[in-house]
């Protein structure tokens, strides 16, 4: 319909039908055809026969402005895509953890900014579960997550240690190391179930025999690692968020204390140029501490 639209632009200004076809570069009973498809979808007629060629009549009028506003209007939506794709100057869509608001994510985008700085990165703060959710529906298609699923694809990113920690008045605060046993009987400050951070801290305190009692819940590790060094409590976060407000960071003997960061995506379609450059680029690099 769109094509149709565009060859009636070009009748109406050019006022013959077959020095516009010749000028489109098909033949005459192809336009006639288009034309024709146009008036029955409308039921008016758009042009009258003349010695002279083609008139355009008043309801052809109102078909063409209306038909030019169209084709513009579809012209701009492919100028829009073709930026939003290219991989110098498109849009990235990414979606990360809470957790890595100022530790990974600033890294990342710091150094992929260096290399592709015409690239934009729309980025999406959010729980694990959501950041699934928007991947499934097409709202971001890189997600920075905990969370390896089967379906998705995975690029292993970074692994950070977890500590303990504790406030600056509590027993253990001149140790380097602690067994989670010996926290036992210390309240705990954590984030919330269904959170990825939670399901790793409860199996580590699995392993280590213990269900301390929690104190608060805050989706925020930097909010916890507060609440800590406030008193509230004791935590397990990733190694960079220890003694950000005065907490005291214990080392875990347990060598499972750890969390992996990956890069994850859909794989039933090729990503958009832009994501694929930024993939590539993460993939490129180490981003070990």
């Amino acid at each position: 319909m769109l094509r149709d639209l565009a060859w009636l632009l070009q009748l109406g200004e050019v006022g013959h039908v077959t020095e516009t076809a010749a000028a489109l570069g098909t033949s005459q009973p192809t336009l006639s055809r288009s034309l024709a498809r146009v008036e029955a979808e409308l039921g008016v007629r758009v042009f009258e026969r003349t010695p002279t060629g083609m008139e355009v009549t008043p309801d052809g009028r109102v078909v063409l402005d209306a038909a030019r506003d169209l084709v513009v209007r579809h012209q701009q939506l492919r100028a829009d895509l073709a930026n939003r794709l290219d991989p110098d100057t498109g849009i990235v869509r990414l979606a990360f953890l809470d957790s890595m608001a100022t530790t990974l994510v600033p890294k990342l985008l710091r150094a992929f900014h260096a290399e592709a700085p015409g690239v934009k990165v729309a980025l999406s703060q959010e729980p694990a579960h959501d950041i699934r959710s928007d991947l499934d529906r097409g709202a971001v298609e890189l997600g920075l997550t905990m969370d390896r699923a089967a379906d998705l694809g995975w690029l292993a990113v970074q692994r950070e240690r977890l500590v303990v920690v504790v406030p600056p008045t509590h027993r253990f605060s001149d140790r380097s190391r602690v067994d989670l046993a010996e926290l036992a009987d210390d309240e705990l400050v954590t984030t919330p179930p269904g959170f990825g951070h939670s399901a790793l801290v409860q199996a580590l305190l699995a392993e280590a025999g213990v269900s301390p009692r929690v104190s608060f819940e805050s989706a925020d590790l930097a909010t916890i690692e507060g609440l800590v060094a406030a008193g509230l409590g004791v935590a397990i976060v990733p190694e960079a968020f220890a003694g950000q407000s005065g907490s005291v960071g214990l080392a875990l003997s347990s060598p499972s204390a750890t969390r992996t960061i990956g890069l994850t995506w859909r794989t039933e379609r090729p990503l958009a140029p832009p994501a694929e450059r930024f993939l590539a680029f993460v993939r490129s690099r180490s981003w070990a501490d």
